[in-house]
């Protein structure tokens, strides 16, 4: 049982009469309590009129997945098995997340029939969505009562990964047509795979002159090459404590998967192997033997229920989960944010040998609010702040000194630039034949 704001108003109307009453010097107490119990009369009436919501059939229509940022339309259908009309309030217990409107949807289904009532969701959080119940009121004819019931419906929606930086994605996969020969543009490098021959054009590598083919043609001819497919690709996504960081409008992991999406559909178009671990200290999601247009879904969906954990993350363990991944991987991308000399020590430590047929890139966001504070000077607290961000500044060039060292590469950016600029190094690398 419930009762509406119009119980409260009806209370209202009648004791300010009464009030009036006991200000005249006239009695006021037995009236109020006849108004009081007439009140209770109609409130009793109003609940046993009401129509029965336990007597209903509760459905929902809610896709399986959506993107984070889009809207989700959902929907609840009531099938009305009683003898009354119901006039129902119905509320779909979604979590605050998932961005569910405020009011509560009202409903009319006559004795019988099936009414639906629509509700737009904007999920503000990846991972699972998820509504366990919907609760139905149903008012009685006066309005100030009713009874209400509670349906156990189990509604679930994965949110995925918005990948923003998907944006980026045409302008990449033209340069790799070019660097497959689609146009006139050619490239050659080390390890890179015959292609065919032209005639020399002023301006080309000599290098790449075939002088035999030069000889029975009787003109300059030239070998043109492209990039070697069937190469490995493993991408680390470090959901440990340092990913937590809020930069920008998101946290550095969420600034990881982007970057990570990207690379992996520029490399999928370009006939490579990607596979794709998150980790922290144990394998938070696993992507591999998954190849051509089902590897983005595959990614997403192992990346929506993912997020950082406040741990250090054991990156012994993690270099040892790619080994058994892939026993060749010809590109390593660990996305981190080892941006400071003391907590990088355990990464630095289990950095993997860099050879001729690996390459290892690190991938770190930068807070470009950081460069800003290192550049006031207006006051004393801004010195301060000051002396701080090029203290961080600083640290993190000395990791990425201490990386470079080691044999690997280190890129660092803000959120909307580390995306295309991991992209723009693997295509690099296979342009210079080392991918």
């Amino acid at each position: 049982m419930f009762v509406t704001g119009r119980l409260t108003i009806a209370l209202a109307v009648g004791v300010l009469p009464l009030v009036l009453i006991g200000l005249a010097g006239y009695p006021a107490y037995p009236a109020l309590g006849a108004w009081i119990g007439l009140c209770v009369l109609l409130v009793a009436l109003d609940v046993a009129l009401a129509a029965n919501p336990r007597s209903v059939t509760v459905s929902r229509r809610v896709p399986q997945r959506a993107r984070l940022g889009e809207q989700v339309p959902v929907s609840v259908a009531v099938h009305n098995h009683g003898t009354r009309t119901l006039n129902a309030v119905i509320r779909d217990a979604w979590q605050p997340t998932a961005g569910a409107p405020a009011e509560r949807q009202h409903l009319r289904v006559a004795r019988g029939e099936r009414a639906r009532v629509s509700i737009t969701l904007r999920p503000r959080r990846r991972g699972e969505l998820v509504s366990e119940f919907v609760m139905i009121r149903s008012r009685g004819p006066l309005g100030l009562a009713g009874r209400q019931a509670r349906h156990v419906v189990r509604g679930a929606i994965r949110v995925l990964p918005a990948f923003s930086s998907r944006k980026h994605l045409p302008s990449r996969l033209a340069r790799l047509r070019e660097l497959d020969g689609n146009t006139s543009i050619q490239v050659r490098g080390q390890g890179t795979e015959f292609d065919s021959l032209r005639e020399y054009v002023r301006g080309d590598d000599v290098r790449s002159i075939d002088w035999r083919a030069t000889a029975r043609a009787g003109t300059t001819m030239l070998r043109t090459w492209r990039p070697e497919r069937d190469r490995h690709v493993v991408i680390i996504i470090d959901t440990g404590r340092t990913a937590a960081a809020r930069v920008g409008d998101g946290t550095r992991v969420d600034a990881s998967l982007e970057a990570a999406l990207l690379l992996a559909a520029l490399a999928s178009r370009a006939g490579d192997h990607v596979h794709l671990l998150l980790y922290d200290r144990v394998v938070r999601g696993r992507v591999t033997g998954v190849d051509g247009s089902a590897l983005l879904p595959a990614m997403t969906d192992a990346m929506a229920p993912v997020h950082a954990r406040l741990v250090d993350t054991d990156w012994r363990g993690a270099f040892a989960a790619v080994r058994s991944l892939t026993t060749r991987p010809s590109l390593i991308v660990a996305l981190t944010a080892q941006d400071a000399a003391e907590s990088a020590r355990g990464f630095l430590g289990a950095f993997p040998r860099a050879s001729r047929a690996t390459t290892v890139l690190v991938g770190s966001v930068t807070d470009d609010g950081i460069g800003a504070l290192a550049r006031e000077r207006g006051s004393r607290e801004e010195v301060y702040l000051a002396a701080a961000a090029e203290r961080t500044l600083r640290d993190a060039e000395n990791v990425a000194d201490a990386i470079r060292r080691a044999g690997g590469e280190a890129i660092a950016a803000d959120p909307e630039e580390l995306p295309p600029r991991i992209a723009d190094r693997y295509l690099e690398l296979k342009a210079a034949g080392r991918l």
